[in-house]
């Protein structure tokens, strides 16, 4: 069973659902609303737990997840919302032991995502320009994760270049993420840091800002299968026979644009591409598999 403890962040959850963040310390006392608890009561609870506040009150204590825990983190930069940092790791396709190149860094829930996704064997490596946003996000990140030997927080400005060899005998990254409000300006550094086969992914929120990106990816020569699309988040009440979608939604919060790093000249111009959604019919010939054969 797994017992909440000293130095750990937790999520006070009352009734309605409403999610209250402290940090354990003992000897200390959490206040809400006039009624108070300590912290040693908590401390030593097991995750899940019900506890009740100094006049009756009743929440539930547990170890947030990591989409809770950045919708509460403190922030020196806005956060990628959590539906997004999901379909952020799945179009990255960030795996275990992969090398990842991150920019810029922000609060650290991108960060904290990729560290996820890429493993004790994986490694991340973050440029932020700004050290207020460097000293936060690092302060977010070990809070939650506690101390991560595989991050690299550098204070950089990816605009002016990426550093691909780390001394250790490594060199091309094989995932490039960026939120950054001009990703345009790194792709070309991007070209020559990413590995054959690697994948380039970048978050904006607006549509300028998504056009300047594609058109620079289809200049840039090496950058293949370029897709963009946003995700929408739409929850649902459901309360006995009155089942409805809820009046109010995580619609647009930014558009993901992603591409494989490639070798120039199958496509002319740019390269096609589609947003994700049921695969359009072919007139290619199927194999036994189901498969589209090659030609």
């Amino acid at each position: 069973m797994r017992r909440l403890q000293n130095g750990e962040r937790i999520h006070l959850v009352d009734k309605k659902g409403r999610q209250y963040a402290l940090t354990l310390k003992a000897g200390e006392v959490f206040q809400y609303s006039g009624e108070t608890i300590s912290h040693d009561a908590l401390i030593g609870q097991p995750d899940g737990a019900l506890i009740t506040l100094s006049r009756g009150k009743r929440m539930i204590a547990l170890l947030p997840t990591l989409g809770e825990y950045v919708l509460k983190m403190p922030r020196g930069a806005q956060v990628i919302y959590p539906k997004d940092l999901a379909i952020v790791t799945m179009w990255a396709d960030v795996y275990p032991g992969a090398r990842v190149f991150e920019a810029g860094t922000g609060s650290g829930a991108l960060t904290m995502a990729l560290l996820r996704a890429v493993g004790e064997r994986g490694t991340v490596i973050s440029y932020e320009a700004r050290e207020d946003f460097a000293r936060t996000a690092m302060k977010n990140i070990e809070r939650y994760l506690g101390p991560v030997a595989n991050l690299t927080l550098l204070r950089r400005d990816a605009y002016e270049g990426i550093e691909t060899d780390t001394g250790h005998g490594e060199n091309r990254f094989d995932r490039v993420v960026l939120d950054l409000p001009e990703p345009w300006r790194v792709v070309p550094h991007a070209v020559h840091a990413l590995r054959s086969g690697g994948v380039y992914l970048s978050y904006v929120p607006t549509v300028p800002q998504v056009m300047q990106t594609v058109e620079a990816l289809e200049r840039a020569g090496g950058f293949g299968l370029i897709q963009t699309f946003e995700t929408l988040l739409r929850t649902w009440n459901i309360q006995g026979r009155s089942v409805r979608p809820d009046h109010r939604m995580v619609a647009h919060s930014g558009f993901i644009t992603v591409a494989r790093r490639v070798e120039p000249g199958l496509w002319a111009g740019g390269s096609p591409g589609t947003a994700p959604g049921p695969q359009e019919e072919s007139d290619e010939p199927m194999g036994e598999t189901g498969e589209e054969e090659a030609e």
